[in-house]
């Protein structure tokens, strides 16, 4: 065999290599945080995410995407398996770093797919839909959470039993409850990360946060001594980098699941990352979190690139919720988390499930195109099984389409012909078809969550911004369309019928 056949023939085998696949999930990112998306509607700029506007421009930016729900547990459910946050055992989210996780270990996830279809598999950052550990004392006893304000002493949170790995992840670097709660530790390959190496295990309080210039946001509990929000994505950024670069060129593609800590509260930046300034260096802290996620998807881009994998690699870049309201700094600069939109993150208006949706893979997409068509987070499944040569059956991604003929200008391409999203705390549903927008408040002390009232209609056609002298929820002249709306919503949510197209 010549020297030139067998070059050829490793060309081939590399044109023909399956792509890598990153999928980065932010934390509270509202579509106005995003300065090209906040460019559709406005000149008034006061920060720019330049690398992530890159990512925009060198593939498909979706302008009605939309989070499986306004709060982050059960976003993070529904893009992990595919399916509706109401098809979930916890409807509503599992909150607790300690509570066990929402998943059937039978049940499809991202991890799962991915290994199915020959990947090394890795997962960063927030997990946030279970994880289990020992009972003090008892290693072989998994702890049972305790419902209560009590900080909780009787656990053994030095190695994770349930979370990652049993969930189809090669590799992990895990915040079981992201950086806002216990357990305040990030645990590599399910294993207690020391961040110093004399870290040990304390109770991390309002106290000691406070020395950090932080207050604290959730429970009092068990943490690494030195644990410190300000570091963790720095070290989340690294681990990620130095994955693509040992994992970039081996014969099994990689599929990254990064769930980024910003920008969550609390609102701690690194005072530096990638050589660039970070902390101070916009009007308010919050804003230097939304510069840290941008640095972040820098690092992860230009590792691609000097690893010569960029143009074969997908990336899907969106945001688990909206985003966040109440930072004065913030709101004094003019900057709009939700651009034109009303509500934020945990609300039932646009601004709290609409987010930006960025796709890019430049040796099959191609670059600066803008689709309006109407998607969700929960898509991410049955899109990336399409691209991996998958089938999925309709048992598993039950609600998940597959936009990859939409990615690629297909002919007669298409995506949901209504959306079903959740509020958040509050417990509302959402409906939206052709524009029109219903939402229903639950009732809270119904467990089943069968009972539900209308409670707004808008047309967002000619009322995107949800102006409520236009909430038709009262008009005599609605009630046909309220009910019809609401009937349908109800139908689709008893039978459980599957509504994606993996195809």
């Amino acid at each position: 065999m010549s020297m030139l056949f067998v070059e050829a023939q490793k060309s081939v085998e590399i044109s023909n290599k399956k792509p890598n696949i990153i999928v980065v999930l932010a934390d509270d990112i509202g579509v106005g945080d995003i300065s090209k998306y906040r460019r559709l509607h406005s000149d008034n700029i006061i920060l720019e995410t330049p690398n992530i506007d890159s990512l925009a421009d060198a593939g498909m930016m979706f302008t009605d995407a939309h989070a499986p729900a306004a709060l982050c547990a059960t976003t993070r459910y529904a893009i992990m398996t595919g399916n509706s946050c109401y098809r979930s055992s916890e409807p509503w989210g599992v909150w607790s770093g300690y509570a066990k996780s929402v998943i059937k270990d039978d049940q499809m996830t991202l991890g799962k797919l991915m290994k199915q279809a020959n990947y090394n598999t890795a997962f960063f950052g927030k997990w946030h839909i279970g994880t289990s550990f020992a009972k003090k004392g008892v290693p072989e006893k998994i702890y049972e959470p305790k419902i209560g304000k009590a900080p909780v002493l009787d656990i053994d949170i030095t190695k994770i039993l349930h979370g990652p790995t049993q969930l189809g992840f090669d590799y992990s670097v895990t915040l079981p409850a992201g950086i806002q709660s216990v357990p305040y530790a990030v645990y590599e390959n399910d294993q207690w990360l020391k961040l110093k190496e004399d870290s040990k295990i304390e109770i991390i309080d309002a106290e000691y946060l406070a020395k950090l210039n932080l207050k604290l946001d959730k429970a009092i509990g068990y943490g690494d001594s030195n644990w410190d929000p300000h570091n963790i994505g720095t070290i989340l950024a690294n681990k990620a980098v130095d994955y693509i670069t040992k994992n970039a060129n081996k014969e099994k593609p990689f599929f990254m699941y990064y769930c980024s800590q910003a920008v969550h509260v609390p609102h701690a930046p690194a005072s530096t990352l990638d050589g660039v300034n970070i902390k101070g260096t916009t009007p308010s802290l919050h804003m230097d979190m939304i510069k840290e996620l941008d640095v972040q998807m820098g690092m992860m881009v230009n590792t691609l690139k000097q690893q010569g994998i960029y143009d074969n690699t997908v990336f899907i870049f969106t945001s688990d919720n909206g985003g966040l309201l109440g930072d004065k700094k913030t709101a004094k600069s003019g900057h709009k988390v939700s651009d034109i939109y009303r509500g934020a993150k945990n609300q039932a208006y646009e601004g709290g499930h609409r987010v930006p949706f960025i796709v890019s893979w430049p040796d099959e997409i191609k670059p600066n195109q803008m689709s309006d068509n109407p998607i969700l987070g929960l898509d991410i499944m049955a899109t990336i099984a399409a691209i991996s040569n998958q089938k999925l059956s309709n048992n598993v991604a039950q609600d998940s389409y597959n936009l990859l003929p939409v990615l690629k200008n297909e002919k007669q391409a298409t995506t949901h012909p209504f959306l079903m999203v959740q509020g958040g705390s509050q417990h509302e549903f959402i409906l939206i078809d052709n524009g029109w927008k219903l939402i229903l408040q639950v009732d809270k002390k119904d467990k089943t969550n069968k009972t539900s009232t209308p409670v707004a209609l808008f047309n967002l056609n000619d009322n995107v911004e949800e102006e409520e002298s236009k909430n038709y929820i009262k008009n005599p002249n609605y009630q046909k369309k309220i009910q019809e709306l609401y009937n349908k919503y109800n139908q689709t949510r008893e039978s459980l019928v599957f509504t994606g197209s993996h195809f």
